[in-house]
């Protein structure tokens, strides 16, 4: 009996609508022999709705479990086999399937009753008592470690409560276990049942930052991943309690409580995933609710006097990432609606807050970037005009509320509001802008004699010169207002902004060498002074990060270009201050560096259109003659000899919401840019590019994910992948590479990403698997029957080293399908490798599976030419890959070793045989060998 696949029904007498549900059926359990779980599992819902007979229900309940078993989706697997068994509580293999679902889910004493259930009802069946046996075992560990913990649990809390211990060494060690035992889910079940959480409230109240950072990170096992403990812990300690750790002083317990709640947060979002469930819908009444409590808690945090500018820079990235939603396909941005209502005002507060001096609010230099990203979240959550309205009018009402009637203070407060927006949801700030008085207070405060005024002033003009749209007294103007300002002024605050202003409006044509908006050499002139005041270590990070601003912009000009990559201390000075505190410098610094690597997106004009666009006296975009390949190449050495591998590898470790999506892109397209010379890869993975590679491929834009995964494939291609990605690492490079297999990829990301998983399926069959489950295979044959003669062959090599997985075996034997007649006629083509690709398939695949034999001659009439060629081929890999072949399907039956044998091959096994000792006379020896003992042919008078 089978007991993993699904079930074949008994013949019955025919009901309403039983040839349809019998149909559907049938091609349901054929897409599952052929590995398509999903498709599979469409045809079993589709039978369902037909009105299927009690037994047929119970029959395609447990074939959906059986999917979704494969899927690994073990909830619904165990949904699925409860409903079959509610139709027949004695169907023995629904009875099995809930086991393995219950068993994956971590319910071992459920699963050992369904198991129980399962020998009684087939007490011989050898499967199921080794089931029984094995989950036995399981139970009994679990019930020794419990028991086992049990002592250690309570001893921890009693060293770590202890006043007589403080400070010892004993006392970290205590923590430090406790930690540890609470990432395991039967130690965080322990310690939540030992009545941890209120022994861990009482560490968080000693108010010692040691002890509140071991009670903080077990707090995160005990709540990872589940809901009902999640809820409890929440009951206990009380939200607000949580949230308010936020604001202490201390930034290691400010970050371990915003863990904790990003963990919270995930909890109630995701639901259970695994174990201990039993109580759960009696525990949990509205997550909803708790969720809009923690938000609310959060919004009531960002503008309490008395939270450290950290604790509110944390607080922002908690809403940043929980509030919009993960994919604009999820009709429900209800949750963004109610914090634009219930907070809009508290995150503008934030952000029209200043650093230096101290306000009313702590803040920090990334505090209005962090508000200004989740403004920008929250606008682009929005769905219709009516929601955008209401944004902006809300954001008008507050400006408006400070800027009238509020003396001067007011002002500042308004119009640094207004560059908050402008650096966020531009089109809130270009319509900040135009509210009557704003734009002029901005140019008459230009002129103080207050540094704090004309900064506020100044670094508002600059964000209006690119944003704003409408306002064209800036473009007309700005250019004289902000020379002046860089002249005249005696303080570099001011003036190192101002030259950032005169960059972003002189970058206005952009990589245009014809659309130069200064004087020859002024963009030299500029760049020279950014880089002069970026190498000062006497000026302060956050001033020398309006250096890098103002080369992000002027670098679009290639001399620029060339004299930066030129100047070491300059770079080295860049690469320092991308590892600073100072996290709002990172996507200049990235913009920088794609500028410099010529890695945003750049076509090269088609001739004819040019000319047309001549004779029509229409402008055309020229590229700087130092743009041309051979100075990219150039550059990106010098950036590489710089140590920017690195520096950017750093990058994409912050943990900081100014890393947003978009300066995750930036750094792909470098990364992309600095591997695509083979040459350069080496240090590329030396410096660690590829372990920071892998999270810009799984998360960003899709723009950025895909030059990512294709930076990761031209690794994967060239060097050897268990030294690039080490350990658990290599896995993760399979998802990015799949997803290069998509059509809407160029043909170059196909290819490479075909030659890229070609090489990781040769490593291991795990990998193999992982390659399966990503869904690779359908997309791999797609490719090959592509024209492209390399995207053809690099798919027909990743199939042969995929051929040595049992399921891509079992879809080559599945019948109704033309995969080894493919593999066949490529095996007689005139590419050689691809005849070499396919020729190495068809002797894996014969050699595995010997079935496989006696169907190549019915797949072609032309199979005994292909075989003939092969043995014949001048090749010597062609020609061993032809010998295998033939001695496979020798071995495989007798009718086909006398198909073989009287045929010309006969003659070319005989000559091949007595040539030099090769693996190919030996597998030719071996044929004329089989031959002998089938009876087929005579040795010769020497024995031959």
């Amino acid at each position: 009996m089978t007991v993993s696949g699904p079930g074949t029904p008994e013949p019955r007498p025919a009901a309403p609508g039983a040839s349809s549900v019998e149909q559907l059926r049938k091609e349901g359990n054929e897409l599952f022999k052929c590995g398509d779980y999903e498709g599979a599992l469409t045809a079993y819902t589709q039978a369902l709705g037909l009105g299927a007979t009690p037994q047929d229900q119970a029959i395609l309940h447990r074939n959906r479990a059986a999917c979704h078993l494969k899927l690994e989706d073990y909830d619904k697997a165990e949904t699925e086999a409860s409903k079959a068994i509610e139709k027949d509580g004695g169907d023995v293999k629904a009875l099995y399937r809930r086991s393995q679902a219950l068993e994956k889910l971590g319910r071992l004493d459920q699963a050992v009753l369904d198991l129980q259930r399962c020998v009684s009802l087939e007490p011989k069946n050898k499967v199921f008592q080794e089931a029984l046996r094995n989950i036995g075992g399981q139970i009994q560990e679990k019930v020794r470690y419990m028991s086992s913990t049990d002592a250690k649990v309570e001893q921890m809390f009693q060293i770590l409560l202890d006043p007589q211990e403080k400070g010892t060494e004993k006392k970290q060690k205590a923590s430090q276990n406790l930690v540890v035992l609470a990432r395991e889910d039967a130690g965080a079940e322990k310690i939540f049942r030992s009545n941890g959480v209120q022994l861990l409230q009482r560490l968080l109240d000693t108010g010692e930052a040691d002890l509140m950072l071991a009670a903080l990170r077990t707090l995160v096992g005990i709540c990872s991943e589940h809901q009902s403990r999640t809820v409890a812990t929440l009951s206990v300690l009380g939200t607000r309690r949580v949230v308010s750790i936020l604001g202490v002083e201390n930034q290691a317990v400010s970050l371990a409580a915003c863990h904790l709640l990003q963990v919270i947060f995930d909890a109630l979002k995701e639901g259970v995933k695994k174990g201990f469930r039993g109580k759960e819908g009696a525990i949990i009444v509205d997550p909803a609710r708790e969720l809009k409590i923690l938000i609310s808690n959060l919004l009531e945090l960002l503008t309490e006097v008395g939270v450290s500018g950290q604790g509110r820079d944390n607080a922002l990235t908690l809403l940043i990432k929980t509030v919009p939603r993960k994919s604009l396909k999820d009709p429900n941005n209800s949750l963004t609606l109610w914090v634009i209502d219930q907070g809009l005002k508290k995150i503008l507060e934030v952000g029209g807050s200043v650093q230096d001096p101290p306000g009313e609010l702590m803040v920090t230099a990334n505090s209005r970037m962090s508000a200004s990203v989740l403004l920008s979240k929250l606008f682009d959550d929005l769905k219709c005009d009516a929601e955008r309205e209401n944004f902006h009018r809300l954001c008008e009402n507050y400006i408006k509320s400070w800027f009238e009637g509020q003396g001067l203070a007011g002002k500042l407060r308004a119009i640094q509001t207004v560059s908050c927006l402008l650096q966020g949801p531009c089109e809130a700030g270009n319509r900040a802008l135009e509210l009557s008085g704003v734009m002029e207070s901005v140019i008459a405060l230009c002129a103080s004699e207050q540094e704090e005024e004309q900064l506020v002033a100044v670094e508002a003009l600059i964000h209006a010169a690119g944003k704003a749209k409408r306002a064209s007294f800036i473009t007309a103007n700005g250019v004289s207002l902000l020379k002046d300002l860089y002249k005249r002024s005696e303080k570099d605050s001011i003036r190192i902004r101002a030259l950032v202003g005169l960059c972003k409006l002189g970058s206005a044509g952009g990589t245009d060498f014809s659309m130069k908006q200064f004087a020859e050499g002024s963009t030299l002139k500029l760049a020279k002074q950014c880089r002069k005041w970026l190498c000062n270590d006497h000026i302060d990070a956050g001033t020398r990060r309006w250096a890098v601003e103002g080369l992000a912009y002027l670098t679009f000009d290639a001399d620029v270009k060339e004299e930066f990559v030129e100047d070491e201390a300059a770079l080295k000075a860049l690469f320092q201050l991308s590892r600073s505190e100072e996290r709002s410098v990172l996507f200049a610094v990235a913009s920088a560096l794609v500028n410099c690597t010529n890695s945003y997106d750049y076509e090269e004009p088609d001739p004819k259109m040019v000319e047309l666009a001549k004779y029509a006296k229409q402008h055309v975009p020229e590229q700087h003659p130092k743009d041309k390949a051979g100075f990219v190449r150039a550059r990106v050495k010098k950036l590489l000899a710089a140590g920017v591998v690195s520096a950017m590898t750093c990058m994409v470790k912050t943990e900081s919401p100014v890393l947003t999506n978009s300066c995750r892109e930036l750094l792909s397209r470098v990364f992309l840019a600095l591997v695509d010379d083979v040459e350069d890869r080496g240090t590329v993975v030396a410096q660690g590019g590829g372990k920071a590679l892998l999270p810009l491929a799984l998360e960003g834009t899709d723009v950025g994910q895909t030059k990512a995964a294709q930076a990761l494939a031209k690794l994967t291609i060239t060097s050897n992948p268990e030294m690039t990605f080490p350990g658990e690492r290599i896995y993760e490079v399979v998802r990015p590479l799949v997803s290069l297999l998509h059509l809407n990829c160029s043909g170059l990301q196909n290819f490479e990403a075909l030659m890229a998983l070609t090489n990781l399926a040769g490593i291991s069959e795990r990998l193999r698997q992982k390659i399966l489950k990503e869904k690779a295979v359908p997309m791999i044959e797609g490719y090959m029957f592509e024209e492209h003669e390399m995207i053809r062959r690099a798919a027909t090599e990743c199939m042969c080293n995929l051929a040595m997985s049992k399921e891509v075996q079992d879809l080559f034997e599945a019948k109704g399908n033309d995969r080894l007649k493919l593999l066949v006629l490529y095996s007689g083509e005139d590419d050689e490798l691809l005849r070499r690709a396919a020729a190495g398939g068809l002797a894996m695949l014969t050699s595995m599976r010997p079935s496989l034999c006696s169907r190549i001659p019915q797949v072609t009439t032309h199979w005994l030419e292909i075989l003939q060629a092969l043995l014949l081929s001048s090749n010597q890999e062609l020609q061993h890959r032809g010998a295998v072949v033939a001695l496979n399907m020798v071995e495989a039956s007798k009718d086909i070793a006398s198909s073989l044998m009287e045929s010309e091959v006969l003659e070319i096994l005989s000559v091949l045989a007595k040539g030099k000792e090769s693996p190919v006379t030996r597998a030719a020896a071996a044929c004329l060998a089989k031959a002998v003992e089938y009876g087929l042919i005579k040795p010769n008078q020497d024995g031959e």
